[in-house]
């Protein structure tokens, strides 16, 4: 895989990360998503999903939690490619409406996405995002 091949998946990638703030729009991800069974989803709002089925649903209830996103930007920290597998790792910023809020809030995520080639395309085969974007005190590991 090219340098250039892994920038037309990161763009299309990125294109529906932005449907999915700005309209709460679900399905582009989706359509990015592997449907084998040992794909993952961990995002902030639930316990990681393995599997179809899991991802489909934590993917809707995510793009449900997310509304009016504006200044969507992507933040490349590091990423690595072979013929078959690719990883990026991105602080994603963007300013949105999260639940039920009427107030457009800054958010900040630290996201992993690895991408697999399946039939001759790539599909998302994990991505694990969350809030840590900063340093934190050992404590805040501790389960409350």
């Amino acid at each position: 895989m090219s340098a250039s091949d892994l920038e037309q998946v990161i763009e299309q990638y990125h294109r529906a990360l932005e449907a999915f703030v700005r309209r709460g729009d679900p399905e582009p991800v989706k359509k990015l998503y592997s449907r084998r069974d040992g794909a993952t989803l961990a995002n902030p709002f639930g316990p990681p999903a393995r599997g179809w089925n899991d991802i489909e649903k934590a993917v809707e209830r995510g793009a449900a939690q997310l509304r009016d996103g504006e200044d969507l930007r992507f933040e490349r920290i590091s990423e690595y490619a072979t013929a078959d597998l690719a990883y990026i790792l991105e602080i994603e910023r963007v300013r949105v409406k999260v639940g039920g809020s009427e107030q457009i809030a800054p958010v900040a995520l630290r996201v992993t996405t690895i991408f697999r080639r399946e039939d001759g395309e790539w599909k998302i085969d994990h991505r694990h995002a969350d809030p840590i974007t900063s340093p934190r005190p050992p404590e805040s590991i501790i389960e409350r």
